[in-house]
Parts: structure tokens; C-alpha cells; sequence
């Protein structure tokens, strides 16, 4: 295995216009302000959920495809961006991307029903699988090797930070009610900053592209995107249905799929025809470690902040805004380890890599003892420092990863490596949803069991305490445990099940009991259900965590299979770098 995947030499292949022009860093804040606009759009919608149902009337199932759509039409489509990329110029299908998905954006804001919504936020992720494979090329052409790290190290920053400043400015803008708009605000204001990085792109960076331009393969860009289909769709929507038969036929037929992919591929490169993604990508040993690499920290990394954000608003009552900003202490140490990693790279090596994963898997174990320890009672402090932790360890791990996992790939190539790198990465955040979507859903439910039998006896000697008759209180008692395991195992959190419905027949004693008892029941419950949705999801985010702390020790493993970038060969005079 070790003989078959080795570091191919690179050879030198003429493109366009690949000499860096101007000063590189403005072509780098371009792309990393477009960079962190499209993928925060993948998290921000998050807590907008209740605001859209109120004001458009949206369904349960609209609004999961709000989400679910802009992620299936961003990820099916990355390799044929990356790809359309080489063949048309990069500089051009950026600009596209970037246009058609500040479009996008406005038509989300402006819609008046789910339907709408979700046919807009489909068209976004088309538009965004066509800019973002664009940015690792433009960033390879403007820099010259010797500086290639720090472009990468800050876009790696950027993929970070974005990841998990979603929900926070989500919850600002929404809190703000921006000219009465309520949740419009967090896809409009991608409009101003969306024109303003097409109009900075036309007028600052530079095209590229192979100077011979590859001819685009049509029947691998419907066959992957008909294997990244089958395989996205059943991670994104099989929970909430149920995990049914289809949802493992797709899974399995993803596999049938793809293999035949790679086998069309191979065929159609022996044949001296282009290729959707060339072979010679896996022939470099980081490129295929890495892929590995991102699969499983991405698989832990969007899941982790998707419990933190149901179990702060759901389980403890934090407003959007609230639950943001406690999440802000993860943004920090992300944000300045981001930077500090940049000059660690140097001395350290793939060192800071591992450092980084350590770092991520001890700050998650770090919240799972502060929750354990508080309890319920939690407000937001207490989490500071190992939130703190974990942000420091996602800084080091995934700002610098990227300088050693595309270091050894050719120019020529960049935009089919840049797809396939970004798909997997994607692909994990599906995966990592779904797997612990299966975890922390089938912990409510199973931990609401218990709950529901200790509170539902507390409940019913509180209310006699209070005066209210023993035939009512245990009814009530009784009705309150039912009521609280259904709702713990509703997948739609708008269903109201049947036992939560007032009882059709009074109890008996109810024509004798006091006026004032009917208030001191609806109190009662409500003090209950609060304490015991709070103590579900406590007990429940602890041992959901686990998987997250577990996956980022397992990329401490992965990382020492990552070979360390080697130095960039000389310049070839006529060639790009």
C-alpha cells in the first residue's frame, strides 16, 4: 500500500496568465470574504427555523429542506465546479458563482412561502458549488510557493471561523429586526457583500487556466452527481423519516455507484480523454490521507455545535442570541490559533497538526465534566474555558491542514482537487449529522423514560401538597408522563402527540376542587416540563459528546500518516507555479 501511494514528482504544465500580478493579498480577501459568506450560509438558517414557520407559514418539512436542499445541490456538484473551473477560467466561473449566488440570496429574502424558500436556497448551493472549488485555484496562482502556507493557513481559518459563527450572527440579525424584516436580514445582507466581491474580482484578480483546457465530461458529472445524490440524500433526510428501506438502498447503491464512477474514470483517461477527476490526484500520499482527514474531523466538527445549539435553546431555553454568544469563547480561540498556527507551521511541522486534534478532542471532554458538573442550572459562563480549548485546537488542526494536503498537487490540477477535497469535507459534515443525529435522538428518547417515571410521582405529591385533590393530582401525574415520553420521541417538533391533548373527561373530584386549582396545575406542569426537558438534555448532550471527542482523537491518529509538505521546486521559466 505504502509503494502504491507515493509523492508523484510534479511536471510542469503551461497555463494562462498563472504569473501573480499586483499585490496577492487583495485576490486573497476577495476569495476569503466569498469563502465565508457561502459557508456560513450552510449554519445560519439554523435558528431562523421559528421565525420562517411564523411568518411564511412554512411546514416542518419545508423548513428541513431549507437546509437539506442547500446542502445536497452544494455538495453533489463541488468536483463538476472545481472542474468547470480548469476548463472556462477560474477568474470566470468565481465571478459566476459569486453572482448567481448573491441572486440567490435575495430571492430567499424575498420570498413569500416555503416553496419558494426552498426552491431559492437550492439554487444558492448550485451557485456555491461553482465559486468555492475556485478559491483553492486562485489562491495557488496569485501566491508564489514560499507564501502559499500563510494564503492557506488564513483560508483554513476562514473554513473554521465560518463554521461556527453561523448561528451567532444568525441570532443577532434576527434579534435586531433589521426595518422589521424578523429572519430576511441573514440572507440579504449576502446582497451588499456579494456585489461588492464580484465588482472587487472583476477589477482585481487575474484568469487562469490550463493553456490546454480540458473538455468537460459529461457522463462523469452525471454519474458523480448521481453517486453523490444517493449517498448525501438518505445522510441529510434519513433520520427524520425514519431510517426506512430506501434510505440503506440509497446508501448501498452510492457504493455501486461511485465504484463504477472511478472504473469510467480510469477508462476514459487510457482512452486520452479528459477526465472529471484525474487519477493522478491519488497518487500523492497527502492528498489521499488528507481526504481521509477531513472525512472524519468534518464528520465531528458541524456535529458538535448542531447538539451544543439544540441542547442551550431547546434544553435550557437560551434565546438564539444567547446560545450564540456562549459559543463566542470556541470563535476566539479558533480565530487567534488560527493565526499563531501560521508561524508554528514552520518550526513544528505536522507537529501543530496533532497538537490541534489533541487540543479539539480534551476541549470537548473538557465541556462534557463542566456540564456534568453544573447541571441544568447552566448559564453560558462556565463553558468559557473549554470551549476556549476546543476552538484553540480547531485553529491549529484545519488552518494549516490545507497547505499539506494540496502542497505536492499541480496547478493544472487544483480545480479537480479542490472539488473532491471539499465534497468529502462536506460528505462528513452529512455523515457526522447523521450519526449523531441517531446518537442524541435516541438519548432524548430513552432518557425521557426515566425522567418522565420519577418527575410524574414528584408532580402528583407537589400538586396534593398544594391542595389539589389526590384523583386529579395522579391523573395529571400520569397524563404528564405520557405527554413527556411522546414528545421526546416526535421527530417533528410541531406535532402536538395525542396524549399531550386535554383529557375529553374530567376526573373525578374535579366539580368538587377550588377554582384556583386549574392555575396551580398549568404552573406545576409547566415548572415540570422545563426541569425535565432541561435534565433529558443534559444528561443527554454529555454522552452524545463522546462521539465528538472521539472523533477528533481519532484525526490526532490519522495526522501521523500525513507526510510533511516537501520544498517547492524551482520555478520552470514559461511554466506556472
Amino acid at each position: 500500500m505504502a509503494d502504491a501511494i507515493t509523492e508523484a514528482p510534479p511536471s510542469p504544465v503551461p497555463t494562462v496568465d498563472t504569473r501573480p500580478h499586483g499585490n496577492p493579498f487583495v485576490a486573497l480577501a476577495i476569495v476569503l470574504v466569498a469563502a465565508f459568506m457561502i459557508l456560513l450560509d450552510i449554519s445560519i438558517v439554523n435558528v431562523a427555523i421559528p421565525s420562517i414557520q411564523r411568518d411564511i407559514h412554512a411546514t416542518f418539512s419545508q423548513v428541513q429542506w431549507v437546509i437539506a436542499g442547500y446542502a445536497l445541490a452544494y455538495g453533489v456538484l463541488l468536483i463538476t465546479g472545481g472542474r468547470l473551473g480548469d476548463i472556462v477560467g477560474r477568474k470566470r466561473m468565481f465571478i459566476l458563482g459569486v453572482a448567481g449566488f448573491t441572486v440567490a440570496s435575495a430571492l430567499c429574502g424575498l420570498s413569500q412561502s416555503g416553496l419558494q424558500l426552498v426552491a431559492f436556497r437550492v439554487l444558492q448551493g448550485l451557485m456555491a458549488s461553482m465559486m468555492y472549488p475556485q478559491i483553492f485555484s486562485i489562491i495557488t496562482i496569485a501566491f508564489p510557493p514560499a507564501r502559499r502556507p500563510l494564503a492557506l493557513g488564513l483560508l483554513g481559518g476562514v473554513i473554521g471561523l465560518a463554521t461556527i459563527t453561523g448561528p451567532l450572527l444568525g441570532g443577532i440579525l434576527i434579534q435586531l429586526n433589521i426595518a422589521n424584516l424578523d429572519w430576511r436580514p441573514i440572507f440579504l445582507i449576502n446582497v451588499p457583500v456579494g456585489t461588492a466581491a464580484v465588482i472587487a474580482a472583476a477589477l482585481y484578480l487575474q484568469e487562469s487556466r490550463p493553456a490546454a483546457a480540458p473538455k468537460l465530461d459529461i457522463p462523469g458529472v452525471l454519474i458523480a452527481s448521481a453517486g453523490l445524490l444517493l449517498l448525501t440524500f438518505p445522510l441529510v433526510e434519513g433520520r427524520d423519516a425514519g431510517w426506512p428501506w430506501w434510505a440503506y438502498a440509497m446508501l448501498a447503491g452510492s457504493v455501486v455507484v461511485m465504484i463504477g464512477f472511478f472504473v469510467y474514470e480510469r477508462r476514459r483517461e487510457a482512452q486520452g480523454k479528459d477526465p472529471l477527476m484525474v487519477s493522478r490526484l491519488f497518487h500523492h500520499r497527502s492528498f489521499v490521507v488528507g481526504l481521509l482527514v477531513f472525512l472524519v474531523f468534518f464528520s465531528g466538527l458541524p456535529a458538535t455545535f448542531l447538539t451544543l445549539s439544540l441542547f442551550l435553546q431547546i434544553g435550557l431555553g437560551f434565546s438564539a442570541l444567547k446560545s450564540g454568544l456562549t459559543l463566542i469563547p470556541f470563535a476566539v480561540g479558533s480565530g487567534l490559533f488560527s493565526g499563531l498556527s501560521i508561524r508554528l507551521v514552520p518550526r513544528l511541522g505536522r507537529k501543530v497538526l496533532n497538537a490541534g486534534a489533541a487540543l479539539a478532542s480534551l476541549g470537548i471532554l473538557g465541556t462534557i465534566f463542566t456540564i456534568h458538573q453544573v447541571g441544568p442550572g447552566l448559564n453560558g459562563t462556565e463553558l468559557i474555558p473549554a470551549l476556549f480549548v476546543a476552538g484553540a485546537g480547531l485553529g491549529l488542526m484545519v488552518a494549516p491542514s490545507l497547505n499539506f494536503i494540496i502542497a505536492a498537487i499541480e496547478p493544472r490540477d487544483i480545480g479537480s482537487a479542490s472539488g473532491v477535497l471539499t465534497t468529502v469535507q462536506q460528505v462528513g459534515a452529512a455523515l457526522g449529522i447523521a450519526i449523531i443525529g441517531v446518537i442524541y435522538f435516541g438519548l432524548l428518547s430513552s432518557n425521557a423514560d426515566s425522567i418522565a417515571d420519577s418527575l410524574s410521582q414528584q408532580m402528583a405529591q407537589d400538586l396534593q401538597q398544594k391542595g389539589v385533590p389526590a384523583p386529579i393530582a395522579n391523573q395529571v401525574g400520569n397524563g404528564f408522563k405520557a405527554c413527556f415520553k411522546d414528545r421526546a420521541k416526535e421527530s417533528d417538533p410541531t406535532v402536538v402527540p395525542s396524549s399531550c391533548q386535554p383529557p375529553q373527561a374530567a376526573p373525578p373530584g374535579a366539580s368538587q376542587a377550588p377554582p384556583q386549582v386549574g392555575q396551580v396545575i398549568q404552573a406545576t406542569i409547566a415548572d415540570y416540563a422545563n426541569r425535565g426537558r432541561a435534565q433529558d438534555f443534559t444528561d443527554t448532550i454529555q454522552r452524545s459528546l463522546l462521539y465528538n471527542a472521539g472523533v477528533f482523537g481519532l484525526t490526532f491518529v490519522l495526522l501521523f500518516f500525513l507526510p510533511s509538505p516537501k520544498r517547492p521546486p524551482p520555478l520552470v521559466p514559461g511554466a506556472g507555479h
